[in-house]
């Protein structure tokens, strides 16, 4: 798991500095609002890109994901999408607290309404871990961030997919971690969004205990055919120790 040995107060009493990747990436969190799950990790782990890819993450919170693309998968340039100022804020704190400038590019915007500098067509690659609980599901978390990030206040899954698919060139890959019991939902729309399912893996807390997300890879235009992998079990055993495989995402080297 991250370590948090290196966590601190920052200027802001409000958040702390902690290890993403040991000794390689440091992210700059708050205390009481949004914090990152495995859920980027086990997304990453998923994840075929050349190093030249352009990616986008849709979404991107407190830039987890692109602080990881840029860090450890060592995509030319990430874009991260965020909704929320001041999580963009944050976002662009935590590039610069690492020196990944020249990489990534942290932009304020909806998905529902996509920035005039987002060029159709100009991705190779779009991830996303979107909201995935409606409303009505769940217990909404206390304050907007954690709410909007994990419930689809503003935006839902076919937002996200229509997004994806304007951004991408043909061809492009697209990337998703999402709820397993709305897999047909997510199999259905994008389809609709002509984001062909490719590849598939579930996603287990232990062994043979169903499945709880789901990782699913799509390409844009793609023909028919889908290949479903070997599951992911997170951890090993009754007790909460990651299995050696999650334990290789945190500090492994990447694909």
């Amino acid at each position: 798991m991250p370590s948090k040995s290196l966590s601190q107060k920052t200027s802001t009493v409000s958040e702390t500095i902690e290890e993403l990747i040991p000794g390689r990436l440091r992210i700059i969190q708050a205390q009481h609002g949004y914090r990152y799950s495995i859920d980027p990790f086990l997304l990453l782990s998923f994840l075929h890109i050349a190093d030249a890819s352009l990616v986008i993450d849709l979404g991107s919170g407190a830039g987890v994901l692109p602080l990881l693309l840029a860090g450890k998968k060592k995509a030319e340039k990430v874009v991260g999408l965020e909704l929320q100022a001041n999580l963009a804020e944050r976002s662009r704190r935590s590039v610069a607290l690492n020196g990944l400038q020249e990489q990534i590019d942290i932009v304020q915007g909806d998905v529902r309404a996509l920035p005039g500098e987002l060029a159709p067509g100009s991705f190779d690659v779009v991830v996303t871990n979107p909201p995935y609980r409606i409303p009505t599901s769940g217990r909404l978390a206390s304050g907007d961030e954690r709410s909007l990030a994990r419930h689809e206040l503003a935006g839902g899954l076919l937002d996200f997919l229509q997004a994806a698919c304007f951004l991408l060139k043909p061809g492009g890959r697209f990337y998703v971690v999402y709820l397993a019991e709305r897999l047909p939902e997510l199999m259905a729309k994008m389809r609709g969004c002509r984001l062909e399912p490719k590849r598939l893996r579930m996603v287990h807390s232990r062994e043979g205990e169903e499945a709880r997300l789901i990782l699913v890879e799509g390409r844009k235009n793609g023909k028919p055919g889908l290949v479903v992998e070997p599951p992911l079990v997170v951890y090993a055993g009754e007790g909460r120790a990651y299995s050696a495989e999650v334990l290789a995402m945190y500090g492994g080297e990447g694909q």
